[in-house]
């Protein structure tokens, strides 16, 4: 089982895959896609393509996105949103079951503490992982918490469409 996570942006989208077989979890790819566009609808054109790209080359089969957090900024608050639902659309258009996860349920799921820091959760994500350290951007370290919280996920599938 292929599995995507997402922590969505406007100018950085974290995105990490990982494969679930047997109890395992191995990593796969993560990293940022980043629009390079000024203008916010064709940044939105841009995570499209990028997000397409990705589901056609590693055919994920669950996703996992961030939910927003109340921001101080609506601006920003409004382009994450936006972006978010450019991202879920994607996601659902390709058939994938997608589940939403708060920032501190992805925390308690990796590191069993709903109020750690990107410290705890980075170090969890290569312990699990078993990887050496983590290059680029935080963005994609978070993604790849949110894809573990998607493999942890047991509810029910049919209640996460």
């Amino acid at each position: 089982m292929i599995i995507i996570g997402i922590d969505p942006g406007t100018s950085r989208i974290g995105y990490g895959i990982i494969k679930s077989e047997s109890n395992k979890l191995s990593l796969l790819d993560y990293g940022t896609i980043e629009p390079k566009s000024k203008e916010i609808k064709f940044k939105f054109l841009e995570i499209n393509d990028s997000l397409e790209a990705l589901i056609k080359l590693w055919q994920p089969k669950k996703a996992g996105i961030e939910r927003i957090f109340f921001t101080k900024n609506q601006k920003t608050g409004i382009s994450v949103a936006e972006a978010r639902g450019v991202i879920m659309h994607c996601l659902l258009k390709n058939g994938i079951n997608t589940k939403e996860y708060r920032p501190q349920d992805i925390k308690q799921a990796v590191t069993g503490y709903g109020a750690a820091d990107k410290i705890s959760v980075a170090k969890m994500v290569k312990t699990i992982l078993k990887i050496g350290d983590l290059k680029g951007y935080d963005d994609s370290w978070d993604a790849l918490a949110i894809s573990l919280t998607r493999a942890f996920d047991k509810d029910l599938e049919s209640l996460s469409r």
